[in-house]
């Protein structure tokens, strides 16, 4: 896995059901390094702190083998990287290979995979179609947010070094699917509920599909 964009966000509004709302989903290569915190991406805009952000949420990474599947199903786009509001556009990033808790070295900073993307409005609005956020599920690759357990710069080429991988864990892939599945693979269920990597709301959420 290797970083071949780094990707910040300005402020950017639009109308929503006749209001203005405000976004950070519209980002753009920046072409040098970004520094990680333990909360967000220096200078990326987040203009809704309850939703994103945090350590759960400091960082959003996507991979760059999935753009050629939307390229063709929105060709008229102005594609570029960033384009589904990921700060770091990843090579070499496969969700079926990458798990939940694993714990990676990249530039400065160490990072851990922590919890999936939910797809809402503003991804439809920036695609001009909200039929993109039930494509966006169908597909089945979302990316992934990270937790940032040491604070550093990360920068173009540099590449995710595998430091700890949890014994028991699921697949980026796995959990994405689990999320919108309406049938819960129970196994997959127990092991997302005892993993520390994404946050304790979330693992109560899931403990209530246990049976």
């Amino acid at each position: 896995m290797k970083i071949i964009s780094t990707n910040i966000g300005k402020r950017t509004t639009f109308i929503w059901n006749g209001k203005e709302e405000a976004t950070g989903i519209y980002k753009n290569p920046t072409n040098k390094p970004i520094y990680l915190t333990k909360n967000d991406v220096i200078s990326d805009e987040i203009s809704n702190r309850l939703n994103h952000g945090g350590y759960y949420k400091a960082c959003y990474i996507f991979s760059s083998e999935q753009y050629p599947y939307w390229k063709k199903l929105y060709p008229k786009l102005d594609w570029t990287w960033g384009m589904f509001g990921e700060n770091l556009t990843v090579s070499g990033f496969d969700e079926r290979q990458v798990y939940l808790g694993d714990i990676y070295k990249v530039g400065q900073a160490v990072v851990q995979i922590s919890q999936y993307r939910e797809p809402c409005y503003k991804l439809g609005h920036k695609f001009g179609t909200q039929k993109v956020l039930k494509q966006f599920i169908e597909h089945g690759f979302g990316g992934t947010y990270l937790s940032i357990l040491e604070e550093g710069y990360v920068t173009i080429n540099d590449e995710f070094d595998l430091i700890e991988r949890p014994k028991k864990s699921l697949t980026v892939s796995e959990l994405f699917h689990l999320v919108h599945a309406k049938e819960k693979n129970q196994e997959l269920l127990k092991i997302i509920v005892d993993s520390k990597a994404i946050p304790p709301k979330k693992r109560i959420l899931f403990s209530k599909f246990l049976k």
